[in-house]
């Protein structure tokens, strides 16, 4: 679990202003602490292009400085409160059609977080709007978005650090539009016949 509490480049539980933020989020114990967290990424901090606002955020006390981060962003500052907090959380990912249907396709930022009741668990602090109705209620998971099409996927993986593509495009496009034509995605290995 070590690597799910560790501080790095982009997730900087250690900056000074994560951790009083994370402080101030602490409740009465694990599962109260990371629904406080949960709920101040998804409600406080906007989602960029929702509210069409820049600049294009990365690493998490970026996130926390300016108050807006697209979902990658967010996933990243709620994943360095919750490490501040002495919570293990990591970084998942599904891959989504980018309309109603796909191609193109693209990732989609969401956190894992470590409850002693539940186990792993999942979260999406993407922030809701008309269609998209996240929550924090373990066992049962309350993600932004389902999968639908057959091209989509809930990628099963959680990582300690974000995607070099996920960071690659927060880092290398200066605005929400460019980023929004640029969003970040993977190549799937094709799913087995016999499913």
């Amino acid at each position: 679990m070590e690597r799910y509490l560790a501080a790095s480049q982009w997730i900087d539980a250690d900056h000074p202003h994560v951790r009083a933020q994370a402080a101030a989020l602490a409740g009465s114990d694990v599962e109260d602490t990371a629904r406080r967290c949960f709920e101040f990424v998804r409600d406080t901090i906007r989602h960029s292009w929702d509210f069409q606002q820049n600049p294009v955020t990365c690493r998490a006390s970026d996130v926390l400085e300016h108050g807006t981060g697209y979902c990658y962003a967010k996933s990243h500052l709620l994943t360095a409160l919750l490490r501040a907090n002495g919570i293990p959380a990591g970084l998942c990912y599904q891959r989504l059609a980018v309309g109603t249907a796909g191609p193109p396709f693209c990732l989609h930022g969401l956190n894992a977080v470590w409850l002693p009741r539940h186990g792993w668990y999942r979260i999406d602090a993407r922030g809701n709007k008309t269609g998209v109705d996240a929550r924090f209620t373990p066992p049962v998971e309350r993600l932004a978005f389902p999968v639908l099409a057959e091209e989509e996927r809930d990628l099963p993986e959680i990582w300690a650090e974000p995607l070099a593509v996920v960071v690659d495009a927060l880092s290398r496009y200066a605005t929400v539009e460019a980023v929004a034509a640029n969003l970040p995605d993977i190549e799937l290995l094709p799913l087995p016949l016999n499913r």
